[in-house]
This record gives C-alpha cells, structure tokens and sequence, in this order.
C-alpha cells in the first residue's frame, strides 16, 4: 500500500485501553480529533486514522498485548487471502492492518440486512484454509464476520494458534440454517441481541443442549420455530 500510516503514530499514542471482567468490551480512554472508533472487542479496539483512511489500527488492552506478536505472526501464516484483512506491521501497542469496509453479522442483524448463505459458506471455506496453514480456526461470531459485497471477510484470528474447538462458528451456523428465518429481513433490538450474547457466554454444553438453549432465548421474543 503506497500510503504511509506513520503519520496516526502520534494520534494514536493518545488512546489506551483498559480490559473488562466477565469478557465484557474494552474501555477507551483518550480521544483525538483525527481518529475515529470502528470496533470495540474484549481484547482490543480498532480506530481508523484522517491520516491514513487505508488502514486500521487494532490497539490491545494494556495486559492483553502479549497477543499482538501473536497475532501477526497468524496473519503472517495465513499470507495473502481473500478471506482476511492485510497486517502490514505492528508495534508494542497495536497492530497495523488494511482496513475493511463492511457491515458486521451483528449489525446486519440489529439492521435488518439479508444474510446470504453465501457468508456461510466463505467462512466454511476460510476455516479449510486456516486448517491448511496448519492453524485452528477459532472464535469466529457475529462481530467477527463482515458482510462485504455480499461475501464475507474474518477481522480477527488472534486466537488462531489456540488448541481445540470453541463451537461458536458451529452453533452461529446451526442457527443460521435453524433459525435465522425467523428474524430475515427484520430488526432485531439491540437489548436482545446483548443479552444473547452475554447468555451465550456463561452458557456451557454441560449444563443444556444448544437447542435448549435457543428455546430459552426464543422465550424472550414472540418468534416460534416452525
């Protein structure tokens, strides 16, 4: 990319960040004129700069920056792919990446934007290709996904070199096929959308079956499975 992105270095030195308990998104602290928040996680936020619009900055919370390194060496395995953003360097602090444009699955779903089973399929063959770089593909959820001229692009893989399997891109597709026709096309409000997702972290496999617990969630709105 021919445009240089040193130019936010000193815009971005005014932003930290601070971690959540109970996996809950991280606090910005800071502000500058000449950048704007695009995302927020449990680990990081990512910021795009007035000075270089190409580029996305993924600032770690301060105590979760051990998985920058990390991080950059998945992007570095995966090489260049379709299916992921570019990281084209980083600090001790952030990480340096294209920036993507697109709409979250999350905010398809509070918007009421058609989710083609084409998305599915690009993330059933973006996780063959991680597997192929001898990778585990992991933690890919609704805030995970970009809706980007009808296709789909991953923007995190820094859990790529964890063991095993965390089931959400499973479960996330089972309701896609099981349920999602329920909601197609409509808005879904932000207070149920939220409280899905924090269910859905202190839910375990041992204590329900995932049809059960979307049985619980269907109780909260006037949807019925066919």
């Amino acid at each position: 990319m021919e445009q240089d992105w040193s130019g936010a270095a000193n815009e971005l030195s005014k932003i930290t960040i601070t971690a959540n308990p109970n996996n809950e998104p991280v606090t910005i602290h800071g502000s500058s004129e000449d950048l704007w928040c695009i995302g927020v996680g449990t680990d990081a936020a990512v910021f795009q700069s007035i000075h270089a619009p190409g580029y996305a900055f993924k600032i770690y919370a301060e105590g979760r920056r051990s998985k920058i390194e990390t991080e950059a060496y998945v992007y570095q395995q995966l090489g260049d792919s379709a299916y992921f953003p570019t990281c084209y360097a980083f600090t001790d602090k952030y990480l340096v990446l294209s920036f993507e444009e697109g709409t979250t699955l999350y905010d398809c779903i509070l918007q009421g934007i058609h989710i083609p089973e084409q998305i599915v399929q690009d993330v059933e063959d973006a996780r063959d290709y991680v597997r192929q770089k001898s990778l585990n593909p992991r933690d890919i959820h609704l805030k995970n996904i970009l809706w980007q001229n009808g296709r789909a692009k991953i923007i995190d893989v820094s859990e790529y070199v964890l063991p095993g399997n965390d089931f959400r891109w499973e479960h996330l597709k089972k309701a896609y096929y099981e349920y999602y026709h329920l909601i197609d096309g409509r808005s879904v409000p932000s207070w149920l959308l939220e409280t899905v997702r924090k269910w859905y972290n202190h839910w375990t496999a041992s204590t329900s079956t995932f049809d059960e617990f979307m049985k619980n969630i269907l109780k909260l709105t006037h949807f019925k499975k066919n």
